[in-house]
């Protein structure tokens, strides 16, 4: 008897435990996990995901790109956002995309191997001269401390910097106008990225350039071989050139005098 009432005393404790169990189940807010950019697809869940990370394996990191936070940060910034939805299909292809406004994002090898060649640290200011879509300034400011961007056409530049705003990068300053001219009032720059192709360096650049500074830049006009070229300043202002690879890059546009 005594066996009985033991038997069907734990058998009501059993399912009081569970019940409380099920019960906090129940009440407690499910857990999500966001990244940076959570409200614009670029979380664990983002379709995108996968591919973008088989990019940076196949494409970036086969090719001989070693820099770790290089690597972290394209497989993190969503290229799919840069580019317009009806050609977002080819964002992680192996090749450049139309933009829009007769301009391209460039093929994402190409976007590693100049950041690569900067060799930005943490704390350091960059200039780039062709917004563009955007995407590249993103790299840049997952790497460094301040970029400034320029861009000529007005519809990328603000859309660019729409986007770029909406991604919470607070360390990039955009500015329409001509990137011939560069950014005079925050020079000097310890690095300088050029993503369309002067004919020839310009020399506005190449002042603003700070001692021990790197810029990088595709030269030659269109239809020509056009090189991608690294300009080193030294300590003592002293200039080093070096060619780097071929290339093909749409050209770089002029402004008017009215584009500052």
């Amino acid at each position: 008897m005594r066996s009985t009432i033991f038997l069907v005393i734990a058998a009501l404790v059993l399912v009081v435990v569970l019940s409380v169990l099920i019960l906090r189940a129940l009440r407690s807010p499910s857990i999500t996990t966001t990244g940076s950019f959570s409200a614009t697809g670029n979380d664990q869940a983002d379709e995108f995901h996968p591919r973008r990370q088989q990019m940076v394996m196949h494409q970036i990191a086969a090719r001989g790109i070693r820099d770790e936070r290089l690597l972290a940060a394209m497989r993190q910034v969503p290229r799919h956002r840069f580019i317009p939805a009806s050609y977002q299909s080819w964002a992680y292809s192996d090749q450049p995309v139309p933009i829009g406004q007769d301009q391209t994002i460039s093929q994402p090898y190409i976007v590693a191997y100049m950041t690569a060649a900067l060799d930005l640290q943490p704390d350091e200011r960059v200039l780039e001269i062709g917004t563009g879509s955007g995407y590249q300034a993103a790299i840049l400011a997952e790497l460094a401390g301040r970029v400034y961007t320029i861009e000529i056409v007005p519809e990328l530049g603000r859309r660019a910097a729409a986007l770029l705003a909406e991604l919470g990068y607070n360390n990039i300053r955009c500015r329409i106008g001509d990137g011939y001219k560069g950014w005079p009032d925050a020079a000097p720059y310890d690095a300088i990225i050029v993503t369309a192709a002067p004919p020839s360096i310009p020399a506005a650049l190449v002042e603003q350039l700070a001692p021990g500074g790197r810029m990088v830049v595709p030269v030659g006009a269109v239809g020509s071989v056009q090189h991608l070229v690294k300009i080193e300043k030294d300590a003592s202002g002293q200039v080093k050139e070096s060619y780097l690879l071929p290339v093909r890059f749409v050209p770089m546009v002029k402004g008017t005098d009215k584009d500052h």
